[in-house]
């Protein structure tokens, strides 16, 4: 039924310009569509990123948007890092926490959160 249709991530901000600086001059991504009180729309790879407005804003507790960054993983978190964006610890069996990274064996996640408090994932996986 829908493995035909694309697909996109949406996340609730409290404040779209806000917003706007975090998404595209914080994280890098390009601003295709939006602006005003209007959702706003980046590009991230083969995708689109929508941002819009609500009183819900950072209440979810799970990840909201995950990126496969594959072996860039560590200059990307160095960078957020370097942006002062905090990334989260999280205690989980079997993990070595190593420069913003949990590593599990091979496998790599880091998480952050936007301003808003949304949890966002970055992996090495492609």
């Amino acid at each position: 039924m829908l493995k035909a249709h694309n697909s996109s991530a949406i996340v609730a901000v409290g404040d779209l310009d806000r917003a706007r600086r975090f998404y595209g001059e914080t994280l890098g991504l390009q601003q295709t569509g939006g602006g005003d009180d209007q959702p706003l729309t980046f590009s991230t790879g083969d995708t689109a990123l929508v941002v819009y407005p609500s009183e819900f804003a950072g209440t979810n507790r799970a990840n909201a948007v995950v990126w496969g960054v594959g072996g860039d993983l560590g200059s990307i978190v160095a960078d957020l890092r370097g942006k002062g964006v905090a990334v989260e610890r999280y205690e989980m069996d079997g993990a070595d926490f190593v420069d913003g990274i949990h590593w599990f064996g091979d496998f790599g996640a880091a998480w952050f959160r936007d301003p808003d408090g949304n949890i966002l994932h970055l992996n090495s996986g492609d």
